[in-house]
């Protein structure tokens, strides 16, 4: 008999980045998730279809990633890079052939047959679309696939309901369109939620506004369920110091308590619940997490594991593992790959043996069935973790032969049981603080003043240029804006990751909504498109590419607007 259920969820998603023809920064991030993390990943589910085992995985693949990976650009380039990839293993080899050391030999070998086998899969197994590869397992039962917002806006902080409306409207067009039906569930880009109460702007002196709940988009998509950190379960306040840089935000999480009442005692992220309006949430579970997030304590830090830091140029590929000098790049030993792989089992009999004993506890305690939800990035395996698909099969076959545990996607576990409690969500993230501080800090506040304008218009736009002779010049601001908002940007700036490309990016995107969007004005007035204006529009189409059914009408209307005097406050 099963003492709980496990849901794995992963989340998938890259910012804008393709090139066509340039060379952006980032274009190489798209190339190595594909090569190392998305295609290794259908690769596991191929392997675990042979031995007829159904993981059930719960896989987010955001709707500008899959325009990206559906792109013919993305598809030319990423071969080039398997093979460049390939070239340069071949060329290491010949070198330690002669200069040594002989072991560098065996692990180039082992790279030029690594990105063969993606190479090959990618043109012969998937036809070239990665997306028709994890459609396929979806249709064949193995994988539940959700949707996200469309660019991985950030919606508690977006200006206008439109904003959050046409992010949710385009994720689930773009899905159904993708994948040939209507997804359940959604990841809230960075898991980002808020209620609905007066919300203020946190930049702006601006008087407070009725704003529609996050869930209220949910329903009226029909979205059945989304996915929290553990914080917004058990309640709590996560502002901390932060309220005392941006005072605002203080009075603005202060408003969205109000609608509440005290955290009850018995919340459990092993619990799902059901918001007012039906929609249900599930929680991230962070004991299990960090066995396999933290490369300090967890799994990924075994000093057999492959190095992620440490590359030899120009091919930038890996020799080293991550030893047990973990931060003298130095002091790197040898990658020994028949030693990483022999750790992989042990590593998940050992995150198994944790799901039972967490489940068995709780449900010794509360006499009822838990679920462990466990959500990642897909990039933490194969990409920052080079052995992580491996452990995620190895994890989906030793929960196959352990009948104490059952494995469920997000639409299994509320058809077959219903959340039967109710719960009033807190505004929060899964980001450092539990609450908005890495989107709206010190160092990125600046981008959310040029953008809530842009935002304000594009609502006026939508409205009055539908259809008429500014439309398709309105329809490429409305893709410039939406890259805009893609939360990666302020994430990049906060933690210096990027921060240069990052400023550069939203920057640019914001610069050509504004000319765009006075194009628009003039146009709609009666003014023709001067030639610079009609080079300028064919350049941003073709630089800024994604989704080509766009819908004005996402941001023209409000369903169901809320009244003030509906929130009681």
């Amino acid at each position: 008999m099963a003492i709980g259920r496990f849901l794995l969820c992963l989340h998938s998603h890259m910012p804008y980045v393709l090139s066509h023809g340039k060379s952006p920064h980032g274009t190489d991030w798209l190339t190595e998730a594909a090569a190392e993390c998305y295609l290794p990943i259908l690769d596991a589910l191929s392997r675990l279809r042979d031995e007829e085992i159904k993981p059930r995985w719960t896989i987010n693949i955001s709707p500008i990633l899959a325009e990206q990976l559906d792109d013919p650009s993305f598809k030319t380039e990423f071969e080039n890079y398997c093979q460049e990839k390939i070239d340069f293993a071949i060329a290491d080899q010949k070198k330690f052939q002669t200069e040594g050391p002989m072991w560098m030999e065996g692990v180039a070998a082992m790279w030029q047959r690594f990105y063969t086998k993606q190479l090959v899969a990618f043109k012969h197994q998937w036809g070239r679309s990665i997306c028709e590869g994890f459609k396929f397992f979806q249709d064949e039962g193995y994988i539940e696939i959700i949707t996200c917002g469309a660019t991985h806006g950030y919606f508690p902080l977006l200006a206008t309901d439109e904003s959050v409306q046409a992010q949710v409207k385009l994720g689930v067009d773009s899905y159904k369109r993708r994948f040939g039906k209507q997804p359940r569930g959604i990841w809230l880009p960075e898991c980002a939620y808020r209620p609905t109460y007066d919300w203020k702007s946190p930049v702006e002196d601006q008087k407070p506004w009725s704003r529609k709940g996050v869930e209220q988009f949910l329903q009226e998509n029909k979205l059945e369920y989304f996915f929290v950190d553990s914080h917004m379960i058990r309640g709590g306040t996560p502002l901390g110091t932060y309220a005392a840089n941006f005072p605002q935000l203080a009075e603005l999480f202060a408003r969205s308590k109000k609608m509440f009442s005290p955290p009850e005692d018995k919340r459990s992220e092993y619990e799902h619940y059901a918001l007012p309006n039906g929609v249900q949430v599930m929680a991230r579970d962070p004991y299990t997490t960090v066995k396999v997030w933290s490369g300090d304590v967890g799994y990924p830090g075994d000093p057999h594991y492959l190095e992620f830091h440490k590359q030899l140029y120009p091919g930038r590929l890996r020799y080293w593992r991550i030893s047990e000098e973990k931060s003298d790049l130095g002091k790197k030993q040898p990658y020994d790959p028949w030693n990483a792989y022999e750790s992989i089992p042990a590593h998940a009999e050992d995150f198994v043996n944790l799901l039972k004993s967490t489940l068995a506890e709780y449900k010794g305690a509360n006499d009822r069935t838990g679920t462990i939800v466990a959500m990642y990035d897909t990039e933490l395996f194969g990409h920052w973790w080079f052995e992580g698909p491996e452990f995620l099969y190895e994890v989906a076959k030793a929960i196959d032969r352990t009948p104490e545990l059952r494995v469920v996607s997000g639409g299994d576990l509320i058809d077959e049981e219903p959340a039967e409690h109710m719960i009033h969500l807190p505004e929060g993230s899964w980001g450092e603080g539990g609450y908005h501080y890495i989107w709206l800090n010190n160092e990125n506040s600046w981008t959310w003043e040029k953008l809530y304008p842009c935002q304000r218009k594009m609502v006026q736009m939508a409205r009055q240029y539908n259809g008429g002779p500014a439309h398709e010049v309105t329809v490429q601001a409305a893709r410039e804006l939406l890259l805009a908002e893609a939360s990666d940007w302020q994430f990049l700036i906060s933690t210096f990751a990027a921060k240069d490309y990052a400023e550069i990016r939203f920057t640019d995107h914001v610069d050509r909504f504004e000319q765009l969007a006075g194009m628009a004005d003039r146009l709609f007035a009666g003014t023709p498109l001067t030639g610079e204006e009609v080079i300028f529009l064919a350049d941003c189409q073709q630089k800024d590419a994604p989704f080509k059914h766009l819908d004005l009408s996402y941001w023209a209307q409000i369903e169901h607007p809320i009244m003030p005097e509906s929130l009681g406050l």
